[in-house]
């Protein structure tokens, strides 16, 4: 990406925060198919024009999905996955009702998630290439260190 160094500006504040957030499908279902990514890409745009969130890369693989975005610093990493979990499951229950007889609980996404601020220096690309790279087999990959 090439602005990812930005800064980006609100009314009172200036801010250079990425997140790295990583959350599953409940129960690690294997429920990511193209289908459903197309609705959590649509829905991701949506959230951005709607909310201070950028999304800056996702990759999915079957079960899980990663994010890096930026917010503004109004929004704790929590709320961004709230809004984003909560939106996106949502939509894929409304075009998608067949998902609902693979869950119990009428929950897409599982309640735990991962979260990293990332630095625009020092492990940005890593990270990125990581994202990117989700759901590829693994034969195609060479190793991939995050620390």
């Amino acid at each position: 990406m090439e602005d990812k160094g930005r800064v980006r500006k609100g009314y009172h504040c200036a801010w250079q925060i990425h997140y790295h957030i990583v959350f599953p499908v409940k129960y690690r279902k294997v429920l990511l198919d193209k289908g459903i990514i197309e609705i959590i890409k649509e829905t991701a745009m949506g959230i951005q024009e709607r909310y201070e969130i950028e999304i800056e890369a996702m990759g999915m693989d079957m079960d899980h999905i990663h994010v890096l975005c930026t917010g503004h610093p109004k929004l704790s990493p929590g709320q961004i996955v709230r809004i984003f979990k909560s939106i996106t499951a949502r939509e894929i229950f409304r075009k998608r009702s067949d998902i609902k007889k693979e869950l119990w609980g009428g929950e897409f996404w599982s309640d735990g998630y991962y979260v990293a601020t990332v630095g625009e220096k020092a492990n940005w690309e890593t990270v990125e290439k990581y994202i990117e790279r989700q759901g590829k087999p693994k034969e195609e990959l060479k190793q991939i260190r995050l620390f």
